[in-house]
Formats: structure tokens, sequence, C-alpha cells
């Protein structure tokens, strides 16, 4: 009897399956598995594609998971991946069928304790103290009394309305404000399109340079005002400081001019 049954030869009754099969079920499994995680790695290389992505690696000192941030999500980070960085992403695990890879969706980043970020800080420093970026003749004096000062900050801010209460009880002076975000992924860019906005300005125009700028932040997490250390900012504000004086204060409690 057992001559009249067909042996099939080995491996003829694994399952078999498309690619788009395989690959839908891989990213299915790696999403159920998974769901919302978070990872702890230092910020490799840092890609901002012209769409306005953001792609990233975070990675240990053995395996390497790469990262994406959509456009519409880039504005929800409260901190901006940067190389060199570690962190702590939290987002959705899948997978891209059409490349057989894996990625992480990142929509929160956060760093992973202040001492990262300090380390972080000191390092640009160095890093723009050896390009000569904070020469002392790079750095025009503060005028006595300016005529206009210009101030970037948040419009609705405490530090805004403390700058204009101490100028009417000192000094009442013209003032020109440029409004920002103060914290989070947008600070950077604003802070700097509004420093580069004044230099624009034409001295003595209908809308007049300012002849000191002042950038101005309130209190917060180191975190949340990381957005003024960026190298961005450091560069265009020493910059400007050769042709505009230029500074920035801290918590709103610090400006005082005595």
């Amino acid at each position: 009897m057992s001559d009249l049954i067909d042996d099939p030869a080995p491996g003829q009754n694994t399952p078999e399956y498309t690619v788009s099969e395989i690959s839908g079920a891989v990213k299915r499994a790696l999403e159920d598995e998974f769901g919302r995680i978070r990872v702890r790695g230092e910020v490799g290389r840092v890609f901002k594609a012209r769409s306005g992505h953001l792609y990233y690696d975070v990675k240990d000192d053995r395996n390497v998971l790469a990262c994406t941030t959509w456009k519409g999500q880039v504005s929800g980070l409260s901190v901006v991946p940067e190389e060199g960085l570690e962190v702590v992403v939290t987002g959705r695990l899948t997978a891209f069928g059409a490349q057989s890879k894996y990625n992480l969706n990142v929509d929160e980043v956060q760093v992973a304790g202040q001492g990262a970020l300090m380390a972080l800080l000191e390092k640009r420093k160095k890093q723009l103290a050896a390009e000569g970026l904070f020469d002392a003749a790079r750095k025009r004096p503060l005028p006595y009394l300016p005529g206009i000062i210009g101030v970037v900050t948040s419009p609705s801010g405490a530090v805004i309305r403390d700058i204009l209460h101490r100028l009417r009880e000192r000094f009442p002076r013209k003032v020109l404000i440029w409004p920002v975000a103060v914290q989070g992924a947008a600070c950077a860019p604003e802070v700097a399109r509004a420093i580069e906005g004044f230099n624009r300005l034409t001295p003595g125009g209908a809308l007049p340079r300012p002849d000191l700028l002042i950038v101005a932040r309130g209190g917060g997490s180191v975190e949340d005002l990381w957005g003024f250390n960026e190298e961005i900012v450091a560069r265009l504000a020493q910059r400007l400081d050769e042709v505009l004086p230029c500074f920035t204060l801290g918590e709103a409690s610090r400006f005082d001019p005595d």
C-alpha cells in the first residue's frame, strides 16, 4: 500500500509566501510585539531632507537603530537630535518591506540626563572658541544709552514684561520686539532668523536697525531652553556682534541694568 502513496521530496510541504505577504507579516509582527517603545542610545549621523523629514541613527557600542521623525512631527520635539548627544527616543517600530528594513518612527526625544547636555555644550564651546568666535576683538562695546533696543523673545512671556518694566523705570527707550519660540524644535531657527532680520534693517530707516540687540528667555529646564545653545544661534550672535552689540539674558529676574 505504501508504494501507492507519493512521498514528497523534503521541503515541499514548507509554506510558500509572496514577497508582499512575508513583508506584511514581518511588519505586523514588529508593530504588534513592540507597540510604542522608548530606546536609549547615542545619536549618530543626522540628515534633514528637503522635504523636512528628519533621518538619524540611535546607537550603542554594538548596534544601530534607524530613526525617522516626519516633517509634521519635528515641531513637536522638545529636543532636536544632534550627533553625539545621548538621548531617550520614544516612538513606534515598523518595517519597510520595499527595502527590507525596520525603523523607529520617533515623535518624542529626551536628553538622557543633564550631564549629557553639559558635555555636549562644553564640546561645542571648545569648538567655537578654537575658531575664534569668542575673541574679544570681535565684540563691540555695549552702548551706554542705546536709542533703539531690539528684543528677540516670546511676546507673551514674563521676560518681555520685565524688560519693558525696567526700561520704563530706568531709561525709557524705543523697543522693537521680534516674536520667537523660546523652547522646542522651532526655537533655534526662529531665533536665528530674528537675529538676521534685525541685522538687515537699515540704520535710521523707516523701521530702523536697533543700536542694541537682546536675545532673552525666561526660566525653564536645560532641555526646554536648549535652542539657545544651538550652534546656529551661537554663530549668528557672534557674527552679528561685530556690527551690532548683542547679548543674551537668562531668567527674567536677572535683567537689571544696575
